[in-house]
């Protein structure tokens, strides 16, 4: 494992009773955490200006919801324009209805944070949720945990990867 030298802060938004999309951020936090990545996962609600100074990397992740992201998300990105970000890293991620007309909140946040200056080296993730028995009840379909931890990992290491490349070492624990 290394020292955890590279910081990561994820901002979500969730807005089922069940927490959907909120669940998917802890695990992708924790996933990072685990490869050695300081990882901070903030609700967007809860999100301070000081917090975005210091970061190396940002996941925002949001359900879908008529088509796009959910408002949280997109004002939050909204009102980060006219700082500069200097092509730090960036992934989208979100949780939708497994149809073709469910639309995607990961297209509108990959945009809004390329025009922001975020530099964009991994896929976005799509995790795909399913009705429960009640109402307004969503669930994450089987697997889609596991592929959110693989996402996680993938992200970590691709970090790690390009940390290492700028010639900054990261030492071994």
């Amino acid at each position: 494992m290394r020292v955890n030298l590279i910081k990561t802060l994820i901002v979500y938004d969730t807005v089922s009773p069940f927490r959907v999309t909120e669940t998917i951020a802890v695990t992708v936090g924790q996933m990072l955490k685990e490869d050695g990545i300081k990882t901070d996962t903030i609700f967007v609600a809860d999100v301070g200006g000081e917090l975005l100074k210091n970061f190396d990397c940002l996941l925002v992740g949001a359900p879908t919801i008529a088509f796009r992201a959910s408002k949280g998300i997109i004002k939050f990105l909204d009102g980060l324009k006219g700082s500069s970000y200097g092509a730090k890293p960036a992934a989208a991620f979100d949780t939708q209805m497994q149809s073709r007309l469910s639309g995607s909140a990961v297209n509108g946040i990959e945009g809004k944070l390329r025009s922001l200056g975020f530099k964009l080296d991994t896929a976005p993730l799509v995790t795909y949720v399913k009705r429960g028995t009640g109402r307004n009840e969503w669930q994450l379909k089987e697997g889609e945990l596991e592929k959110a931890k693989k996402w996680a990992h993938d992200v970590g290491q691709s970090l790690l990867k390009q940390y290492e490349a700028s010639g900054k070492m990261l030492p071994k624990t």
